[in-house]
């Protein structure tokens, strides 16, 4: 009987204990969090203060064994640099056990120095992991993260729109318009020479089918109808019918929303693109699969390598997959191979 009144009664001390401190303790350690570790962490409830010391205490306790073994093992250093000076100035040391003994304590010493610093990695890590399970970043601090994402991802959707734009201009200029020049002046020439009109009428008909062809590439890739009308598998083909370079794709059918798809044909297409113009590659292999709600695009070229991440068509790619939360690596070393990563949320 006495027992179970002294259990209840420690029970009782607790729960006291808890209302009244595990708060201001939990705020005492979100201070020691903030300066020790840089953590964010928020304020918690009761429930989770209480939770988070619950916890925290057997953290604290294995962080206690180890520092208490690290002391341990510098008082013993202390010990043997005495002992060494002291036989240094006493008596001579027996060369055949005492520097033997000696050496093997300090190679023991490393080892275990080693085992210690991986000790107090490891603790401070699961204080860390302890830290985000029950308290967290602030709402202040998730908010502020979001923010800063959504400030550098519309930068980004502006500046691969005006990319964008400056690149269709700048097809038009010098693809379409300077054809169309062409053919005015070759349909000029003909009215003026009537007797070589059939050869200049058939110099420009040539030119005008080149003009439909210069359109056809400017739409195609300002936005290509066969992604709505086909599909993206069938949209791909068409990229690796066009391409110069063989190119292998394996895409399943999948289950992301339009604007998905469209970036994942952009990131194939822009990607082929520029292995066609500077990598030198003979073989272009497309990999798209669909994990855990990730659509994830990988382009592998046998080409030179030293692609520039910061270029203009991977940078707009990048732009273009991180508007939409996504990730996009470029892996390309010198003397190859090129490969481009990409990861975009299908919702």
């Amino acid at each position: 009987m006495s027992l179970g009144f002294l259990t209840a009664g420690v029970n009782a001390l607790v729960v006291a204990f808890a209302r009244k401190w595990a708060r201001p303790m939990a705020r005492a350690e979100r201070r020691r969090l903030a300066w020790a570790l840089d953590l964010d962490t928020a304020e918690p409830t009761q429930e989770q203060a209480v939770r988070y010391l619950a916890v925290r205490w057997l953290v604290g306790l294995f962080g206690g064994i180890v520092l208490a073994w690290l002391y341990y093992g510098l008082a013993m250093v202390g010990v043997i640099a005495y002992r060494l000076v002291a036989g240094a100035t006493g008596p001579e040391l027996n060369a055949d056990d005492d520097w033997v003994e000696y050496l093997w304590t300090a190679l023991v010493g490393v080892v275990l120095l080693y085992i210690e610093v991986q000790g107090i990695i490891g603790v401070a890590t699961l204080e860390e992991r302890v830290a985000h399970r029950f308290l967290g970043p602030s709402e202040a601090e998730l908010l502020r993260r979001r923010i800063d994402e959504l400030a550098t991802s519309r930068a980004g959707i502006v500046a691969a729109v005006d990319a964008e734009r400056r690149r269709i201009e700048r097809d038009l200029h010098d693809g379409v318009q300077q054809r169309l020049v062409a053919l005015g002046m070759l349909l000029g020439r003909a009215r003026r020479n009537p007797d070589h009109a059939a050869d200049l009428l058939v110099q420009a008909h040539e030119e005008s089918r080149h003009v439909l062809e210069d359109l056809r590439e400017v739409a195609w890739r300002v936005y290509p109808s066969a992604l709505d009308s086909l599909g993206l598998v069938e949209a791909l083909e068409a990229v690796a019918d066009r391409s110069v370079i063989p190119v292998r794709i394996s895409c399943p059918a999948l289950t992301a929303a339009p604007q998905v798809e469209t970036a994942v044909y952009f990131v194939v297409c822009e990607a082929v693109t520029n292995a066609a113009k500077h990598s030198g590659a003979t073989m272009i292999d497309v990999d798209i699969d669909e994990d855990g709600g990730v659509v994830r695009v990988r382009v592998v070229d046998d080409g030179v390598g030293g692609a520039d991440p910061a270029g203009g068509g991977l940078a707009g790619l990048s732009r273009r997959v991180l508007a939409l939360d996504g990730e996009f690596t470029v892996t390309s070393p010198a003397g190859g191979p090129t490969e481009i990563r990409a990861g975009i949320p299908c919702a």
